[in-house]
């Protein structure tokens, strides 16, 4: 197996010589050959894809997916999430919007910089904190989130159509314990 990967990694360095360092391009190697064979076992590849397995792939799917709805308007999926966070009459604090959409600081500034030079929002000084920030949708942001909610609510519809009340309540106990045990630790345990 080992040989298979540098082989792996040989061939994706063939195309871009140079352009990583090995440890990388073996790295690299590895994600391809995880995405194509999955995971190993004792006995060969598992049969059984994991958990981590179905939530990556199925996310990227919705990302893509997003992605391209969002395209046609010339946004993205980071800005339609931010357009539906902001409060499209009282405005949202710029603090209180990195935590509400889980994004990074650095993310998110990035996101409303393209989003204000768009002209989708604008930034004014929030009156009950002299450094705090209020950002508002303009006329234009308040039409491209009533576009992105419509995208999102045409994906719920149609999921919704096409999978089972019950099924869809599985789901979600089963979204929520994953989110109860990462989040209580009960995964790893801290060092």
């Amino acid at each position: 197996m080992v040989s298979y990967i540098l082989n792996l990694a040989a061939f994706y360095r063939s195309f871009r010589p140079n352009s990583f360092p090995i440890n990388l391009q073996i790295y690299y190697a590895c994600i391809i050959n995880f995405c194509i064979f999955g995971r190993h076992s004792s006995k060969g590849y598992m049969k059984e894809k994991t958990v981590d397995y179905i939530l990556r792939s199925t996310w990227m799917n919705v990302v893509k997916m997003y992605n391209e709805e969002a395209g046609k308007k010339g946004s993205t999926m980071a800005t339609g999430f931010a357009l539906i966070s902001i409060d499209p009459e009282e405005g949202t604090a710029s603090t209180a919007l990195g935590p509400k959409m889980g994004m990074e600081a650095t993310s998110l500034s990035r996101t409303l910089k393209s989003m204000e030079q768009k002209g989708l929002i604008e930034r004014r000084p929030n009156p009950d904190d002299g450094r705090g920030v209020l950002i508002y949708l303009t006329p234009f942001g308040k039409e491209m989130r009533d576009f992105s909610k419509g995208v999102v609510l045409g994906f719920d519809n149609a999921v919704r159509q096409n999978v089972s009340e019950k099924d869809l309540e599985t789901f979600r106990k089963v979204a929520e314990k994953i989110n109860e045990l990462i989040n209580s630790k009960k995964i790893f345990t801290p060092d």
